[in-house]
């Protein structure tokens, strides 16, 4: 199936029906090409396979998509261009990032990944996931004595000057 109003000769086309074999599980992917930027599509966590394309005139225009929008979880930049992606890279923000890639920094676990902003809080992996959702509590002990009276107000010129000595 196409998207509606596309040609088809511009779109992969896709039945987005499960083949004979279901063992493998496999969905055709579906392309749609420059969807109604309201359409929920746009705005909501897409799990399938299903690729929305938005034309844009420029690189320039292109950012300014994703920076008018929620920081998304994920941001692929494909280019030949290092400079091209590094502009993309150094002008968006986004919870991971890919270059010339898909999905192959969420299966790195030497690397973080989560969102950020509205796409999700942290990050996890390895490390990372168990900071993450770990509490590091900090605590200071201190023995009751001595106690120096200094630590404690009022404050006079003196104990001030000595105590951002120490500091």
């Amino acid at each position: 199936m196409v998207a509606e109003g596309v040609e088809p000769e511009l779109a992969v086309v896709a039945a987005g029906a499960r083949r004979p074999d279901a063992a493998t599980r496999f969905i055709d992917p579906t392309v749609i090409v420059d969807p109604d930027l309201d359409a929920p599509i746009m705005s909501e966590e897409i799990f399938g396979p299903l690729l929305p394309i938005v034309s844009v005139d420029s690189i320039d225009a292109a950012i300014d998509f994703v920076n008018d929008r929620p920081k998304p979880l994920a941001l692929y930049v494909f280019s030949g261009s290092s400079e091209t992606a590094d502009h993309v890279l150094e002008h968006t923000s986004s919870g991971g990032a890919c270059v010339n890639q898909t999905i192959l920094h969420i299966n790195t676990p030497n690397m973080p990944f989560g969102g950020v902003g509205p796409s999700g809080m942290g990050s996890y992996h390895g490390k990372f996931g168990f900071d993450a959702f770990s509490h590091h509590k900090s605590v200071l002990i201190k023995p009751q004595k001595p106690d120096p009276k200094l630590l404690y107000p009022p404050y006079s010129p003196l104990k001030d000057t000595i105590i951002h000595k120490a500091l």
